[in-house]
């Protein structure tokens, strides 16, 4: 590997790439037209994955493919055979073209109406059989070789399917299942499939992101808690995922790496919430992990559902809440009215989670997962993306000054 690029993140972000691209594509029978970087994810001196939006002419005609390329700095591994291998004299990568992702083999049936209507048939995921023509696919999120969640319509009729790396399959389901058998409203279960689908009821009311913005309160603070710790204790009994915290140097050192005026910054956030939470234990509690506006589900200011128990685990409380702080901190796109609203909800519902965790703990993991967040406007080439990343590690600085 180049020591000057050892993880390629230097590569796939540069013109550089599309020669790989060019080959890439001429090796599967098309012709590259043109290419724009879509998505990054990197882990600095380790990998960089990266996605691209391309223009290819095919015999068959001109489409808009999605093209991913991973770069490793100990060179392909097992998982990635399942691509094509391409090397560009230094290094080699490897290339694939969606949905034929190398760690997700179930988004290649996820993603067609013809293969997906044969998986909810085979399961009776809908009240009657259904035809392609009858399903709706729509992608709510994809993050390449780690999971995609697709949305599976058939009239009134909604699942979600996610797809998922064979190995992190059966844990995933225990995890579910925990929840779901202490009486945690979790999404039922509609079926599991051989290449790591996990396919889900639709959970009622609305998404918290999006109740948010509504004029009257969309739950309380006290309602969050509950919720959390709601939990059971068989929780405590699964493998313990790390605190954001802990991997604040990680995040760090991503965010200095796409913005290096940051560093100074991030490197006095660091002393701050290493410092002020080296002498905190690990916790005990049932925590969710991943515990966000976008996790839970509202309908007429009551919590009725809870989204995405992968992160399942024991922790701390203050962890949890954290996370939802931070998320709501750093909520882009937002007109005035929808920021004002956003603002007046924190208000209202950090003085609550002050009296459940130490508001001082709660405030420096909310920034740690700040930074966490701060990787997302490079890593999905956001407009603007350099700005919005400095304003997230503002927040967090702000956050910081209030307890130290």
């Amino acid at each position: 590997m180049p020591k000057s690029d050892p993880d390629g993140s230097a590569l796939l972000t540069s013109p550089d790439v599309g020669a790989l691209l060019t080959a890439a594509v001429q090796h599967a029978g098309g012709t590259l037209v043109t290419w724009t970087l879509d998505h990054i994810d990197a882990n600095p001196a380790q990998s960089t994955t990266a996605t691209y939006s391309a223009i290819i002419d095919w015999p068959y005609g001109r489409r808009e493919e999605l093209l991913g390329v991973s770069a490793r700095a100990s060179g392909p591994i097992d998982t990635d055979t399942s691509a094509e291998i391409f090397a560009d004299g230094q290094r080699e990568v490897a290339v694939w073209i969606y949905p034929n992702d190398p760690d997700l083999p179930g988004l290649a049936r996820a993603a067609f109406a013809e293969s997906m209507a044969e998986v909810c048939n085979a399961n009776k995921v809908f009240a009657v059989p259904v035809t392609p023509d009858q399903l709706s696919l729509e992608m709510i999120g994809y993050r390449p070789r780690r999971r995609a969640v697709l949305k599976v319509s058939c009239g009134t009729e909604v699942a979600y399917a996610k797809v998922l790396r064979g190995r992190l399959f059966d844990d995933v389901i225990t995890r579910h299942l925990v929840l779901a058998n202490a009486g945690v409203p979790v999404a039922p279960i509609l079926a599991t499939t051989d290449d790591h689908m996990l396919i889900l009821r639709e959970l009622p009311g609305q998404s918290l992101a999006k109740a948010v913005f509504d004029v009257a309160d969309p739950c309380s603070a006290e309602a969050l808690i509950s919720l959390l710790d709601s939990m059971p204790a068989r929780v405590n009994e699964l493998p313990r995922r790390p605190p954001w915290s802990d991997a604040l140097g990680h995040y760090s050192r991503m965010v200095a790496q796409a913005v290096p005026s940051l560093e100074p910054r991030l490197e006095w956030l660091i002393e701050q919430i290493d410092g002020g939470l080296y002498s905190i234990p690990q916790g005990n509690e049932p925590t969710h992990g991943d515990f966000h506006e976008g996790q839970v589900h509202v309908a007429d200011g009551r919590i009725c559902g809870l989204l995405d128990t992968d992160t399942l685990g024991p922790g701390r409380r203050a962890d949890d809440l954290a996370c939802l702080i931070a998320h709501l901190s750093t909520i882009q796109r937002m007109n005035v009215a929808q920021e004002a609203r956003v603002h007046q909800l924190i208000r209202k519902w950090v003085p609550v989670f002050d009296e459940r965790v130490d508001p001082t703990e709660l405030r420096l993991r909310a920034a740690a997962v700040i930074i966490s967040l701060a990787t997302g406007p490079f890593r999905s080439q956001e407009p603007d993306w350099e700005r919005e990343t400095a304003l997230m590690v503002g927040s967090a600085e702000a956050l910081v000054r209030q307890v130290i």
